[in-house]
């Protein structure tokens, strides 16, 4: 198959929305970005849907779209959050992040960016390991390490939270 229809992301976009939006939000840190980034990955998509060479599914291009565009925006969003830091008088540290009920979360965003993503892909998207490496470009047994390395750095996290 050359070139993906405009119907069959239209249909992918509808029934995965909120899918990809929570996906991208944990990349992003926001919904808001999280949802701009899944419209512009699909407004890209559409525009460049003659290039979809049927190479994998059609939902894993898609991922990729999203994933590389809700980089694009917390990229974007680091830039202005140290441009705001350099301007604004630095506030006191917080808490250690097991203290906060979003530890979990906290722990997972300090995982290396490739452990963030499959954990994201495998466990709030729900993908199969062939899905995440077709989504990321990346073989199925590099998932497979890579979840293996993120959960090896978040037990001794969790294990300190909880105790």
């Amino acid at each position: 198959m050359r070139g993906a229809g405009l119907a069959e992301i239209e249909a992918l976009y509808r029934s995965r929305f909120d899918r990809f939006a929570t996906v991208a939000c944990a990349v992003t840190g926001s919904q808001t970005a999280a949802r701009d980034a899944v419209q512009d990955a699909f407004a890209s998509a559409v525009r460049r849907r003659g290039q979809f060479r049927g190479e994998g599914s059609l939902e894993a291009w898609l991922w990729r779209a999203v994933v590389n565009e809700a980089r694009t925006q917390q990229r974007r969003r680091r830039s202005r959050e140290r441009l705001e830091e350099r301007a604004a008088a630095l506030e006191p540290a917080a808490d250690e992040p097991g203290d906060e009920p979003g530890a979990v979360d906290s722990f997972v965003a300090s995982l290396p960016e490739r452990q963030r993503l499959v954990v994201f892909l495998r466990y709030y998207a729900d993908l199969t390991h062939e899905q995440i490496a077709d989504a990321l470009g990346i073989r199925p047994g590099t998932v497979a390490a890579t979840l293996n390395a993120a959960h090896a750095r978040l037990r001794p996290l969790l294990a300190g939270a909880s105790g």
